[in-house]
């Protein structure tokens, strides 16, 4: 059975040719899904019902479900997404007060290699990469439950974009061209894979590019991320300053504060020297608690403080709001799990 999400207008237009129908017939169902964002062949009812009966012997609009949905005290929804082989991945819709823009933080992998000590997806382990399709799937279901329009994407969610990239960019260029999302509200994250990084620098594409820094040298950064010994934060730097120069981009540094290993005033003075020729904004991100970790979040004061050192650099420092903490949807809390077996 074709899974007609996923597909972009020209292939819709070939699908028509299949079935005898003219070229409008594929522009009105590339509306429905993307427009309208239907789950069902049934709700398309500008097509005659004899053609909508037609279509549903071949094809359907989604296999993909809802597993678990969480709605956080702040607004911020959590969904459990599972796709037709039984895998599952979380995504996020977050909402912030007085503004208009909606964010989907979606998943690349099922599981992740990277491993990070203070992620809870890394404990997971690696199961397998996401489809494009699979990816954008994420902000199709938000969009069908809520009825809202995604404005923003971010890949934050489970998984290390960069190590399945050629999904990733398919998946940036349907949100572009098929969910009208403009590149420059799309952010691709990374923890550092050197080789793709050179990679999209030459793709020159208008899209943000953030880093998963976390430390200001290469023995602290080593603890928290192992990607820190094959790409180690020299070379990492190296990249990030090609990459600035062939896009002109700003890149997104962020850096998760956590108590007494890296918040310290001392960190913040040799992260300022490190970043110092880099064109870079700061995201500090207060650290979210994962079971199973000894880490633990900074103290208000010690975030201030560092911030004002950052800021005494000359960087915009931002610091990231907590959304979502109470239902594990914020930064670092996604693992995948299903409830009912874990």
């Amino acid at each position: 059975m074709l899974t007609l999400s996923g597909l972009k207008l020209e292939e819709l237009e070939k699908l028509m040719d299949e079935f005898g129908a003219t070229k409008f017939r594929a522009k009105q169902i590339h509306n429905w899904i993307y427009t309208k964002s239907v789950s069902t062949i049934d709700e398309m009812t500008n097509l005659s019902k004899d053609f909508r009966e037609e279509l549903k012997q071949k094809a359907v609009v989604t296999e993909t479900k809802i597993k678990v949905k969480q709605v956080s005290s702040d607004g911020t929804i959590k969904y459990l997404i599972e796709y037709p082989d039984g895998e599952c991945v979380e995504t996020v819709l977050m909402r912030f007060d007085n503004r208009a823009n909606l964010t989907a933080c979606v998943s690349s992998q099922v599981g992740c290699a990277v491993n990070c000590s203070f992620c809870a997806t890394g404990k997971r382990g690696f199961i397998r990469n996401l489809t494009y399709a699979e990816i954008i799937e994420q902000v199709l279901t938000i969009q069908r439950d809520t009825g809202l329009k995604v404005t923003n994407v971010v890949f934050m969610g489970q998984g290390e974009p960069l190590l399945n990239l050629k999904n990733v960019l398919k998946a940036l260029e349907i949100f572009n061209d098929d969910f009208q999302i403009g590149t420059r509200r799309i952010t691709i994250s990374t923890s550092g894979i050197v080789p793709k990084i050179n990679e999209l620098a030459e793709a020159e594409l208008q899209s943000t590019l953030a880093i998963s820094l976390h430390a200001p040298n290469h023995k602290l950064r080593a603890e928290l991320m192992p990607i820190e010994n094959k790409y180690p934060i020299d070379e990492l730097k190296k990249a990030l300053l090609n990459y600035v120069e062939k896009t002109g981009r700003r890149i997104t540094v962020e850096y998760i504060l956590i108590h007494g290993f890296n918040d310290t005033p001392e960190a913040a003075k040799e992260l300022a020297l490190l970043l110092r020729d880099l064109k870079c904004n700061i995201n500090l991100i207060p650290y979210n608690s994962v079971d199973d970790t000894k880490y633990k979040k900074s103290t208000n004061n010690d975030i201030m403080q560092f911030k004002y050192l950052m800021e005494h650099s000359g960087k915009k420092v931002t610091v990231r709001l907590e959304r979502g903490a109470d239902i594990d949807a914020a930064c670092g809390q996604l693992r995948g799990k299903v409830a009912a077996n874990e």
